[in-house]
């Protein structure tokens, strides 16, 4: 079906989600790859099930931590970038395509206040969702911030807001989780229809380093419902993130899992093939020491091997078995 727009749609996407114990999840994306192996895991999930399956495909503005439709165009250009991600969305979500029992919704993740003030005064209506994150401004001024684009754009768009930043491992700063009253305080001023709360992950960290606290999420959802939006997922074992709807999640983001975990089963795919993927170049790389002396090096380069096409396909088809094991913990 056509993307999912228009808040009461949007609201009965996840109405009906919640109905059955689904947490909705929201895969990040910054090329088409990525996009369509979001679309083709659920259309496969979709057709074990035999029954409709909701996902939300998202793109980062110019987020600092990562600007997403930075690197969807070649050119750097933002503006672009958003052009294409819509673009992709809009083509692989049309009825008569290749995902026909996916309901689609696109999302502007991690928007900012000041830096996609571009955006946020262009046309909205081809994004299902926001996030108006202005979690790095002091507390009174994230409250009011968020407030003023909920009374702006409240009543087209589904907006979820930042009670808290989750922290990116990369960074020396440490936040506090948040707090069942700060998260009450922040609905109440805000009235934003969802919320991110530092529940005890991190973006981009390992799976080793952290916990997902559902005793966090548990307290938060008494005060204010199943509201709560988990980011930093990949920051944490899969194992860990099993019961997120009856902890008040409703909405889970997932992005560096897609890219951290596909990148090692290309280099190895490469290495296997180095010969038909660089050719002659192969023997320099064995004698540069950067190849071991296993690695095939006597054939041809082979076109099937040497493509952006070959390269697209492993990473997706990676990506699509990652997107599943997601998919069969929340969608049952």
């Amino acid at each position: 079906m056509p993307i999912v727009l228009g808040k009461q749609n949007v609201v009965d996407v996840y109405r009906t989600a919640g109905e059955r114990g689904w947490v909705v999840p929201t895969f990040c994306a910054e090329n088409q790859t990525t996009v369509e192996a979001i679309l083709a895991a659920c259309q496969a999930k979709a057709t074990e099930l035999k029954k409709r399956v909701p996902v939300t495909v998202a793109i980062t503005g110019r987020y600092a931590h990562r600007p997403q439709a930075v690197y969807y165009a070649g050119s750097g250009n933002p503006v672009t970038g958003f052009e294409l991600f819509l673009g992709d969305c809009e083509v692989l979500a049309r009825p008569d395509g290749d995902y026909p029992s996916v309901d689609v919704l696109t999302h502007l993740d991690h928007g900012q206040p000041d830096d996609d003030s571009g955006t946020w005064a262009g046309d909205l209506s081809r994004f299902s969702s926001v996030m108006y994150d202005a979690s790095a401004f002091p507390w009174a001024e994230n409250l009011d911030r968020t407030a003023e684009f909920v009374a702006t754009h409240g009543n087209d768009l589904l907006i979820e807001g930042a009670a808290d930043e989750v922290m990116d491992a990369t960074g020396a700063a440490l936040a506090e989780l948040t707090t069942p009253g700060r998260a009450e305080e922040f609905v109440a001023h805000t009235r934003v229809d969802m919320v991110v709360a530092n529940l005890g992950t991190e973006h981009r960290a390992s799976a080793a380093d952290l916990a997902y606290r559902p005793d966090v999420a548990q307290a938060i959802r008494a005060r204010i419902g199943p509201k709560l939006v988990l980011h930093g997922a990949s920051s944490v074992p899969v194992n860990q993130l099993q019961s997120l709807y009856g902890d008040g999640v409703c909405k889970v983001n997932i992005w560096t899992t897609l890219e951290r975990d596909t990148s090692p089963i290309l280099l190895r795919a490469m290495v296997e093939h180095a010969d038909a993927v660089a050719g002659e170049h192969a023997s320099q790389l064995v004698a540069d020491g950067l190849l071991g002396v296993k690695a095939p090096v006597g054939g041809r380069p082979n076109i099937s091997f040497f493509t952006t096409t070959w390269r697209q396909q492993l990473v997706g088809h990676a990506m699509q078995q990652i997107i599943r094991g997601y998919l069969d913990l929340w969608y049952r």
